[in-house]
């Protein structure tokens, strides 16, 4: 099968992120996208964001353009949720993100009323009505389909980084499960989900998508749910092994975070390095750890099993790739990272507004609103 890889600026960005839509009240999900979206995606029409549904009603996902820098894609999406905003906000609707909803119930939600989402809840049954997951993507433009491959394979091992980053759902259907990111484990019992297939080349690819096409599997490349994955349709490397974000800045520092990576890795490959990869069964145990301990996690960093705590990992990489974040015009964000790292992410500080509040998730959901109106210096103990 021919694939086109379409032409990407190098290193350019583009970010989606998934919203939760929340009663202000009880804190509980509320299924009234379908109610909002036609204006909204009216309104986007002429503007570098979007809005849209995603596969339940409770919830909406926007989109910057294809940004220059991850300030500039961060400013889509800014203005993104300001008219999301506008709105929401005289109808009585919060708005939230994060892996996983505290306390609401897979049953209670209703499936958007598109073909593509009902074949997908048919196919996949109880799995598929539990994706009550939100999450973030990140591309980064490739110039040349050779690349991809390689900087995938790299990349892949910085994943758990990412990830652990990114956590963002300790709690399930109201229950503390004792994971950082509960969502990153739910997500890949989708078919087509999970940890990507070590392919060495664009050729593979298309081998790997005619078996796929052939076998009724997928109908094209959009339905390869893996945490990384090409995006041939953007020219795009797409990085989606994140929770949802609970902050803007923090989804600031993390696409930075892949920009760069990708970066560091295709100027390895200009200078005709050999990228850095890991074993499959290192790549799935360092997802499992950065999935139940987050920062805490202690990682594989290389082929010799060497191990370290993927914070100090962090600090390093910080202080290795700065230059090519200066290069990208991302330094503040870049080094905004270090917030995460001595502030802890949003899965610590929903345990303890958790262990603040006697239990109550109610609370916890009300803090990830102020954090995601606020920031995260939002006090946790504001009415």
């Amino acid at each position: 099968m021919k694939l086109d890889f379409a032409p990407s600026a190098r290193s350019t960005v583009g970010l989606e992120w998934e919203i939760m839509l929340a009663d202000p009240e009880s804190g509980d999900l509320t299924g009234r996208a379908p109610e909002l979206l036609a204006e909204l995606e009216e309104q986007s029409a002429d503007e570098r964001h979007t809005v849209t549904g995603e596969l339940l009603t409770n919830t909406i996902e926007v989109t910057s353009g294809v940004g220059a820098s991850v300030a500039h894609a961060v400013d889509d999406i800014a203005r993104a949720i300001s008219a999301v905003r506008s709105a929401t906000d005289p109808i009585g609707i919060e708005l939230l993100s994060a892996g996983s909803h505290p306390f609401a119930q897979w049953y209670d939600q209703r499936v958007t009323d598109k073909t593509r989402y009902h074949s997908l809840i048919e196919r996949t049954q109880w799995w598929g009505r539990n994706m009550m997951i939100w999450g973030i993507h990140v591309h980064v433009g490739v110039e040349d389909h050779r690349k991809v491959f390689p900087i995938i394979n790299a990349l892949t091992a910085y994943l758990p980084h990412l990830q652990a980053l990114a956590a963002s759902s300790p709690f399930w259907a109201g229950e503390s499960t004792g994971y950082a990111s509960n969502r990153a484990l739910v997500f890949q019992q989708l078919p087509t989900a999970g940890l990507p297939w070590a392919l060495q080349d664009w050729a593979q690819f298309e081998a790997y998508m005619e078996d796929m096409v052939r076998t009724g599997v997928m109908k094209d490349p959009s339905e390869v749910r893996w945490d990384i994955r090409p995006a041939p349709r953007w020219g795009t490397i797409e990085v989606r092994a994140c929770d949802g974000m609970s902050t803007l800045p923090e989804l600031a520092a993390v696409a930075s975070l892949v920009q760069v990576l990708v970066e560091h890795f295709s100027r390895m490959l200009d200078e005709g390095r050999a990228l850095p990869v890991l074993p499959a069964w290192f790549h799935r145990e360092n997802k499992w750890r950065a999935a139940r301990y987050g920062l805490e996690a202690r990682v594989i960093v290389d082929a010799a099993g060497d191990q370290r705590p993927v914070r100090e990992h962090l600090a390093q990489i910080l202080d290795e790739l700065t230059p090519i974040a200066v290069d990208l015009e991302c330094a503040r964000e870049f080094r905004s990272i270090d917030t995460i790292l001595s502030d802890g992410a949003s899965y610590a500080r929903q345990v303890a507004v958790a262990e603040a509040s006697g239990g109550d998730l109610r609370a916890v959901v009300h803090h990830l609103i102020r954090e995601f109106r606020s920031g995260p210096e939002a006090s946790t103990d504001e009415s």
